[in-house]
């Protein structure tokens, strides 16, 4: 039963993050610079794509997975940390009472 309550609070967390991702990876409401404009346009038409929006998109929505899976292993790697930090910090605590 731990297991299934970890997984699904880490699928939670990865979802979350996913969903943080979405919203704040972007490039709006700027609009984007000519330069960036001139690759997407040279990037749809070397893909045989008539509309950059269908190139753009699909990008964006990898980035944003990128992002999440990046912060989800960074955070799970400091959580691991401060674990076994604090575990080790109870190993070497007084085990009673002192006289």
């Amino acid at each position: 039963m731990a297991t299934l309550a970890r997984r699904l609070s880490r699928l939670a967390l990865f979802i979350g993050l996913l969903l943080l991702s979405i919203r704040y990876v972007h490039t709006y409401p700027d609009p984007m610079p000519a330069g960036q404009q001139h690759i997407l346009w040279k990037i749809s038409r070397w893909l045989g794509v008539r509309d950059p929006d269908d190139v753009y998109i699909p990008a964006m929505a990898v980035i944003e997975l990128i992002v999440a899976i990046v912060v989800y292993r960074a955070i799970m790697k400091l959580w691991r940390y401060f674990r076994r930090a604090a575990y080790r910090q109870d190993e070497h605590a007084p085990s009673g009472p002192k006289h």
